[in-house]
């Protein structure tokens, strides 16, 4: 009687032990899921915020090719157009001129327009908004130009594009403030998993050890750009032999799960 009374009581207990084990197991448990999913939304704040900054900087950047644009190709355009308007009325044979000026002026015009509305990279693919940047270097005669791609095969997601646009929007700018270089080509390849980009200029390119902080701070922005989408970003560059970006970006990676690695 004895035993069986020990027997139950020992079991009891052990019931009680697992019981108390369960609800400790599943307090830590439900603390952790709640903590994964605050740090999921905080993430998922940070990715929207930097996306939301990365847009605000390419329309900043737009704004200010909008400006160079109207004073000095449009502007002059039209100031030469106003001159043989001038001329045109002591020798009338000069009107074709003025209407060939004032034809071009518009074209200007309607190429311009393409950039001043805000949500341009939302309503084209990524190839057509490189496209556009390297029309625009033509046009101001910033550089000579060019742009090789291959047909889409992966719709990318919109922020994704965002993202890769900006960092190409911002080597694009070093190039041509920097570099010096009278050529500019980039390569856009859509591959079947990846999507690779390739730009290269003939500038006078830079070593790192050079001036390590000033070109790398321009590097870690756009690697810190590529992280949020899970994309590698490699710059290279020689004195006298130009400089060099390649962007590769896999389709299947998240963005949110690479940011995640990113603040791990």
């Amino acid at each position: 009687m004895e035993q069986q009374q020990t027997a139950i009581l020992v079991a009891s207990i052990v019931l009680v032990i697992i019981i108390i084990l369960l609800i400790v197991l599943f307090t830590i448990f439900q603390k952790r899921k709640n903590s994964l999913l605050l740090q999921q939304k905080e993430t998922e704040k940070k990715f929207e915020k930097a996306i939301a900054e990365t847009q605000i900087e390419i329309r900043e950047e737009t704004l200010r090719n909008i400006s160079w644009e109207l004073h000095d190709n449009i502007g002059q355009l039209l100031t030469l157009a106003k001159i043989q308007v001038n001329i045109a009325q002591d020798d009338p044979s000069k009107l074709k001129e003025v209407t060939e000026t004032i034809t071009k002026s518009l074209t200007e015009l309607r190429s311009l327009s393409k950039l001043i509305n805000p949500d341009t990279i939302k309503n084209l693919n990524l190839t057509e908004a490189i496209t556009l940047e390297i029309e625009r270097f033509n046009r101001m005669q910033f550089i000579k130009a060019t742009i090789t791609s291959n047909d889409e095969i992966e719709h990318l997601d919109d922020k994704a594009e965002v993202i890769i646009f900006r960092i190409l929007q911002e080597f694009f700018t070093n190039t041509i403030k920097h570099s010096k270089a009278s050529n500019l080509n980039v390569n856009v390849d859509y591959s079947r998993d990846k999507l690779i980009i390739q730009a290269k200029d003939d500038g006078v390119g830079f070593d790192h050890l050079d001036c390590p902080s000033k070109r790398g701070i321009g590097l870690s922005n756009m690697q810190n750009r590529g992280k949020l989408i899970g994309a590698d970003i490699q710059l290279t560059s020689e004195k006298g032999k130009g400089t060099a970006i390649t962007l590769v970006y896999e389709y299947k990676k998240e963005s949110s799960g690479a940011l995640d690695n990113e603040l791990d």
